[in-house]
């Protein structure tokens, strides 16, 4: 049996298709799906699918942030396999059976799907929101291909169930929980083919403020782990390396450009990051944060 849990923060505009891209999938395994939210509007919208699916459960948690409420449902789950996943992205046909063979290799103790953009690339914004994710698959794929640990994306993570009783709420939850399972002996795996649609921020404001959120998330790791034993993905300087791909991605003058904004709003996030946590010591916090155009 499997758990699948969708956490969600006042999203009742787009729960409804993330449960519909699950329950109508041919999923082998048994499952029990459950909506782990706080708020009354979401909660109204998945009652509607309980009524019509007897898998589905709803957990009201206490809206102290999606790493709390995962913590206070990791003891009541009943699969073997958790698979987590976002009230306002929606996963590809089959990407649950994607995730769960990854398992069949038992020396696999977490797996994470493959993110992509539901923008085109005829925006700045969403031209910006492709050379992310694809520049992570392409590091992901490399990394797992060579059996070295990876970080996994929130957007879609699953993994083994009773190997870990809880964790710390002070740092993202698909970063530390990677590293638990490695320093367990477990491998990482990556379920390329499980794609978790995500709608990307389309304004300055709301960018700056996701990514500025998501790399502190990162920034705090060092309290629990030896980066000697864990190299980190996500810093300035390993995006410094991916020189090359700024040159090989873009395929036209207009690309070319918004590579260069991105470069320049790369540098400005993180000097917002490093401005924030090494000089005035404000750190990541496990709390709903809503990012207005990504809903």
């Amino acid at each position: 049996m499997i758990s699948i849990i969708i956490n969600s923060f006042k999203e009742p505009k787009t729960i409804g298709m993330a449960i519909e891209a699950i329950i109508h999938q041919d999923i082998e395994e048994n499952y029990e799906l459950i909506i782990s939210t706080p708020d009354d509007e979401t909660i109204k919208i998945a009652k509607i699918y309980q009524k019509r699916n007897k898998q589905i459960k709803i957990f009201k948690d206490p809206g102290k942030g999606k790493s709390y409420a995962i913590n206070l449902l990791l003891p009541t789950l009943k699969g073997d396999i958790l698979i987590f996943t976002d009230g306002d992205v929606y996963v590809s046909e089959n990407a649950i059976n994607q995730v769960v063979k990854e398992f069949e290799d038992k020396n696999i103790g977490c797996v994470t799907g493959r993110p992509v953009p539901i923008e085109t690339k005829n925006t700045q914004y969403g031209f910006w929101a492709h050379f992310l994710f694809d520049a992570a698959h392409n590091l992901r794929k490399k990394l797992s291909e060579n059996d070295k640990f990876l970080e996994c994306s929130g957007y879609l993570e699953a993994f083994r169930n009773g190997v870990i009783k809880e964790f710390p709420i002070d740092v993202g939850e698909d970063t530390i929980i990677p590293h638990m399972f490695w320093d367990k002996g477990y491998k990482i795996g990556y379920a390329q083919h499980a794609l978790v649609f995500v709608k990307n921020a389309d304004n300055w404001n709301d960018w700056v403020k996701q990514k500025t959120r998501t790399t502190k998330s990162h920034e705090i790791i060092k309290r629990h782990i030896d980066h000697k034993k864990f190299p980190r993905m996500k810093t300035f300087f390993n995006e410094s390396k991916g020189f090359h791909y700024l040159f090989t991605y873009p395929k036209s003058l207009q690309e070319y450009y918004w590579t260069g904004t991105l470069i320049l709003a790369r540098f400005y996030m993180w000097a917002k990051v490093f401005y924030e946590t090494k000089l005035i010591n404000k750190h990541y916090a496990d709390n709903w944060e809503r990012v207005e155009s990504t809903k």
